[in-house]
Order: structure tokens, then sequence, then C-alpha cells
């Protein structure tokens, strides 16, 4: 009897971005940084007032800790008037995630109350988030930010970074990777194929609006063949007002 595979061999690989270049300073006040014990490990965005949208995989490796969300943050680690860390009130993954695939990676979070998250000037710190379910057009280009892996080696940036990439038309999808129509889109560029980790979680916005979360890149970085995939979000804008609908306004506990 052959012994199982370990599990992370079954997995596909987890959202990551490699190369571009460091973004305009607290342009995207929107952009959050998941945290565990001061350390960085997914990214999120800001959707309303008090809500983080992220990719429920980066809860796998918590061991049911609650995350803390850093907001306002260009630098994770310099001094900064505009920065924000916040506790979260709730983790709510999507329930139909799991750990064996990418399929409904999306996790809301919100954040307690404490400093107040304005004045971001000169923009706002809410990202809309897509609501009509429709494809982006292909060769639409869109962006992508985070404090992920941009190096083949590892190495972390201490400042946000931004890459900006086409997306694919669904005919373009390599068979083997194929997302199922409903939830899933993908985008990549030749010169600046998706991959690091660390960037898990944060929005692929297109013309001002957030259209998909961060969910996997290739297991190659830099492999342009294998397209990063993400979750779309308009799918589930139904399931992402029922859950702050039921939550919002409930009192802030110590």
């Amino acid at each position: 009897r052959q012994p199982l595979l370990p599990l992370n061999a079954l997995l596909p690989p987890r959202g990551r971005i490699l190369g571009g270049r460091e973004a305009r300073p607290h342009l995207r006040p929107h952009m959050a940084s998941l945290q565990l014990d001061g350390e960085h490990i997914c990214g999120g965005f800001l959707i309303a007032e008090q809500w983080v949208l992220s990719a429920a995989h980066c809860t796998e490796e918590t061991d049911g800790k609650l995350f803390q969300v850093l907001l306002g943050a260009h630098s994770l680690t310099e001094p900064e008037p505009h920065k924000r860390l916040y506790r979260v009130r709730a983790q709510i993954p999507h329930p139909g995630s799991n750990v064996y695939n990418n399929e409904d990676d999306l996790l809301l979070l919100q954040v307690g109350t404490g400093p107040p998250l304005s004045p971001f000037p000169p923009c706002s710190p809410v990202l809309p988030f897509q609501r009509e379910q429709r494809d982006v057009a292909a060769g639409t280009v869109c962006e992508v930010a985070g404090w992920g892996t941009v190096t083949h080696s590892g190495r972390r940036p201490d400042r946000l970074q931004q890459v900006e990439r086409p997306v694919l038309s669904r005919d373009e999808y390599p068979p083997a990777r194929s997302p199922r129509p409903r939830a899933h889109g993908a985008a990549r560029s030749p010169q600046q194929p998706l991959a690091p980790q660390g960037d898990s979680g944060g929005p692929l916005v297109c013309n001002g609006v957030a259209e998909a979360v961060v969910t996997a890149g290739s297991r190659v970085c830099g492999n342009y063949k294998k397209p990063g995939i993400y979750t779309r979000i308009a799918p589930y804008a139904a399931w992402i007002d029922r859950v702050m609908g039921a939550l919002s306004g409930q009192e802030d506990t110590p």
C-alpha cells in the first residue's frame, strides 16, 4: 500500500506576483497587509468601512489565530502618518473554500474600531468592487499591488510594489489550468508574469474597480505560459453584502 503524498504536493500553487516596481506612496490607501505577530502574510483591500476583502487560503497555516490588519501603509516598517494597525473582530472565509483547490477563495475581515481610516489624501480609502457579472475585455491592462516576494530568491520588499498586466480571453487559458467560468479569471504578461508569495488576497484593479482577488500563480516563478488565477468578485457580491449586513452595527468588544 503506497503512502499518501504530502498534502502540499496535491495543492495548486498559491497567490504570488513577480516583477514590477515600487508604487507611488499612499495612492492606494485601500491596500491592507494581513499580519500575524507583526509579519506580513497576505494582502487585502478595504471594500467598506471596517471591512477588508482577501483570500480564504491565507488562513490555512494560521492555527486559528485572527489576523491584524495594517491600513494606510506604504512601508511596512517605517513610521508613516496615515498608517493604522487594527485588530480583527471577525474573520469569515467563504463556506465553499477549502485547502484542496482554489474554489471560492474569498475571505472577509471585519476590523475593530480604532483610529479613523481617514484622512488619506488625495484618495478615498475604500476601493469599489465589481458587482456586474461580466468578463473584463481581453487585453485590458489591469494592475496588482502588494508586499509579496519580488525575486526568485524570495526577497520581500518593505515598500508597496505594483505591476500591470493584460487580461486573457477565456480561449487563451491553458487547458490544464482552465478555471471554472463562474468565479475565475486570468492575466499575464510575457515580461512580467505572475509569481511570488505574499500577494494573495490583493485586488486585481481594472479601470479603478476591483474585479478580482489574487488567488494563485505558477509554481515556477515567471512562467508566462501559466497565467495567474484570480477569483472574480461579482459572483460573490450577494454573499459579501449578506455577511457585512449581518455583522455591521454590532458593538465592538475589547
